[in-house]
């Protein structure tokens, strides 16, 4: 018997964006329920998607306003906003209300499901708290503290592993400075601390610390942690 397909709520008042995502998504097994508007978003919310595309563009509500809504529902949903092109203010007040990821119009359907399938993978580790995080040649032992790139041992500072256990614990996501700086610091509001701390990292786990592969960053936003394998 095969699994039941996993349902996404697209959540867009343009039906040309529909249908692309319905094109796109169902061609890859995916169930798509829609909506254009916030109204009809809530209702859709009792038919249990497992993630959501969310536009912040809509008619009859404010798009953050309807993300909070719904992540007051339901906190574990993924939730991919799609935003206008230079609204960098708008993504990182989305992140902050909890969305998992965002993507800029135009996009392309390739990235979108790369992004659909970190955030889905990002939940399930949540869910399943996995003691060792791998992606590539990076591997993190969060119970023993013990963190490799390959068989090389890489001996991190305890700020740097709290950095890096931060970013594990939610790889694949975008993260704020404002998030990692709260996480971090408490006090600090200076994301110059924060970027002292990436650029060490990636020194020690990175092959090319001025291409990196794992520590990924969002200009203006934050930082994205490669998707577990």
């Amino acid at each position: 018997m095969s699994a039941a397909p996993i349902k996404v709520l697209v959540i867009d008042d343009e039906p040309p964006i529909r249908k692309l995502l319905r094109m796109g998504l169902t061609t890859q097994g995916y169930e798509i329920l829609e909506a254009s508007n916030g109204k009809t978003a809530l209702e859709k919310l009792a038919e249990g998607p497992a993630l959501i595309i969310l536009d912040l563009g809509l008619p009859d509500v404010q798009g953050h306003e309807l993300l909070r809504t719904i992540r007051a529902r339901n906190e574990g949903v993924p939730i991919v906003v799609l935003s206008s092109r230079g609204d960098e203010a708008g993504k990182v007040q989305a992140l902050d209300l909890g969305a998992d990821d965002y993507l800029t119009k135009p996009f392309g359907m390739d990235e979108l499901l790369a992004r659909l399938r970190a955030a889905l993978r990002h939940q399930l580790q949540v869910k399943g708290e996995r003691p060792v995080f791998r992606t590539g040649d990076l591997s993190v032992d969060l119970v023993r503290r013990i963190v490799k790139v390959g068989d090389r041992d890489v001996k991190l500072s305890p700020k740097e592993y709290d950095l890096l256990r931060v970013l594990v614990q939610h790889a694949g996501k975008v993260l704020t400075h404002r998030f990692l700086l709260r996480e971090l610091w408490d006090e600090l509001t200076d994301a110059q601390y924060l970027r002292v701390y990436v650029r060490q990292l990636r020194q020690k786990i990175e092959a090319d610390p001025e291409r990196p592969q794992y520590v990924l960053t969002e200009t203006g936003i934050g930082y994205r942690l490669k998707a577990g394998d």
